[in-house]
């Protein structure tokens, strides 16, 4: 009681008679002043001169973390316009070292792997949900390896059918005849992220993993996919070995997915077709004849953790953004009508009046349609954060900061596509900015890196010639060696569903509607929030 009657101070004469609850909570109380009085005096005192600046906080462990969760880029953009393009917050205990800019991504995702690590990060995450020794839960030499497989089972003939099976599904999706019964009628209203991270579900388990991963989506795979799904939170960077309720059915998921590939693979080496030439191509059957450095084959149960990696990254980022280009074109009933008078222009009529088909080679001659899906990963960039352990001191170059092993680094190429200085006007969507001769009414957005002719460096980190991503402002799939490695197939998926989609149906915002949702930013992937309800009509048919 006398440490108690100690820490309240002023108060102890009343302390004597209080109920022990009341003592307790006062005790409380007055520890948590000192707590808050002490970090304050540590960050106005004893700064660190050789390190970066901290961002202003209260609670020593919880720090910045409340006010970075709920709007990272606002969080961002008022920290640099205080500190600069470097700066320290608290985040959850950690001190995090924040570099931006073009300097900063180059700093951070071209680091070098004796300096930095993303495996220690990003492991407690993934690892549940992707399952063991893929991914970072292996040695970078093995994931460089294993991205190789992924890259080449990626190939223009691969793509080519991956576009034909992708309408296919489009178009039933979005059917009067479809199942759902959701578009049957001539217009409606429909919640678009939850619809489209369906539709971007189906496209992706029919193209890139087989016809028998896709029948199992209409057979209970979807309540597995929703369950492992679960796992993506951002506590669980520290907790996810926590016996909760939705990390138990993670771990579930995981495991029944892991059979379920499992079982595919042996069906298929069973049925004696692995080298069959008249076969359908898909990842798992290239995963299938694929062998690391040393010889070995790529063992049955990582070929099903890849696969459930490939399904579980792509279908988040490809989902959030085809959902915010059509929120965004609702907003835009001229860029609609743009996108079908490039298709009626570039790919001609048939006798009937109606669009012909278009394939994988048109994709390129379609630049508008390249456009709105480039002008949207530029503001609504998947992923706001990413981030490294720091392995060695590393110096700042231009600074004289020096960041220290117990930082964790976070670099945001978001902030950089989202400042004027290299988009100006950056937060209005105007895909005509990418135009090759940007109209009077557009060249004032153009951005500025096209118009100066920046060229990209490459590197082979082990799985091909890519782009280290230092000079440019514009990198939605990151840079380095831990590019995304989808990032061709998502450019693929997304514009095919869009050509696919704005053939048969216009989009406009609710009655009483201006511009567009906010942003969801508590999983690991940004969203818009939910409901994001628009209003959809049948385009009449000629």
């Amino acid at each position: 009681m006398g440490l108690l009657q100690g820490l309240a101070g002023p108060l102890a004469p009343f302390l004597d008679t209080a109920p022990t609850w009341l003592v307790v909570l006062s005790a409380a109380g007055s520890l948590l002043t000192l707590t808050i009085l002490l970090n304050i005096l540590q960050q106005i005192l004893f700064r660190n001169p050789n390190e970066p600046p901290v961002v202003f906080h209260l609670l020593p462990w919880i720090g910045n973390t409340v006010t970075y969760g709920m709007d990272p880029y606002a969080f961002f953009f008022a920290c640099r316009e205080k500190y600069g393009d470097v700066f320290t917050f608290v985040l959850l205990g950690k001190k995090t070292t924040v570099c931006l800019g073009t300097k900063g991504n180059d700093f951070i995702l071209n680091g070098k792997l004796k300096d930095v690590n993303a495996e220690e990060i990003y492991h407690p995450l993934t690892t549940p949900v992707f399952g063991k020794d893929v991914v970072y839960d292996c040695p970078n030499s093995k994931l460089m390896e294993q991205k190789k497989f992924v890259k080449f089972g990626l190939t223009s003939s691969a793509l080519r059918s991956y576009v034909e099976l992708i309408r296919a599904e489009t178009n039933a999706f979005f059917s009067k005849d479809a199942p759902s019964k959701r578009f049957a009628a001539n217009n409606g209203t429909i919640d678009l992220p939850p619809t489209l991270a369906e539709l971007t579900i189906y496209t992706a388990s029919r193209s890139l993993q087989g016809k028998e991963v896709r029948e199992r989506f209409d057979a209970g795979f979807a309540k597995l996919y929703h369950d492992l799904d679960g796992g993506f939170v951002p506590i669980n960077f520290k907790l996810g070995w926590l016996p909760l309720p939705h990390n138990r059915r993670r771990d579930a998921a995981q495991r029944k997915m892991t059979e379920v590939y499992t079982d595919i693979i042996k069906e298929r080496r069973a049925s004696g077709e692995s080298t069959s030439n008249d076969r359908e191509e898909d990842m798992i059957w290239n995963l299938m004849n694929c062998e690391y450095k040393n010889g070995t084959p790529v063992p049955d149960r990582e070929i099903a953790h890849m696969m459930i990696a490939l399904l579980m990254a792509g279908q988040h980022s490809s989902s959030a953004t085809i959902s915010w280009i059509l929120l965004r074109l609702a907003s835009r009933p001229d860029i609609q009508e743009d996108l079908l008078e490039e298709q009626r222009q570039i790919l001609g009529t048939n006798a009937d009046g109606s669009l012909k088909d278009f394939h994988y080679e048109d994709l390129s001659r379609l630049p508008l349609h390249a456009q709105v899906v480039k002008e949207t990963l530029r503001i609504h960039t998947p992923i706001h954060s990413v981030m490294r352990v720091v392995k060695n001191p590393m110096p700042v170059e231009g600074t004289e900061f020096v960041i220290p092993t117990s930082h964790v680094l976070l670099a945001s190429p978001g902030v950089t596509s989202r400042t004027a200085e290299h988009f100006p006007e950056p937060l209005e969507w105007e895909p005509h900015r990418w135009d090759e001769t940007p109209s009077d009414k557009h060249s004032r957005l153009a951005p500025k890196h096209v118009k100066e002719g920046v060229v990209e460096e490459k590197e082979d980190y082990g799985y091909g010639l890519i782009s280290k991503g230092a000079a440019s402002p514009y990198l939605p799939f990151g840079a380095g060696r831990h590019r995304c490695i989808g990032e061709q197939f998502a450019y693929v998926q997304l514009q095919t569903i869009l050509a696919t989609v704005i053939r048969d149906l216009k989009f406009f915002n609710q009655e009483g509607v201006k511009g567009v949702v906010g942003t969801d930013y508590s999983s690991l992937f940004s969203r818009p929030l939910s409901p994001a309800v628009v209003r959809w009509e049948r385009r009449e048919k000629k």
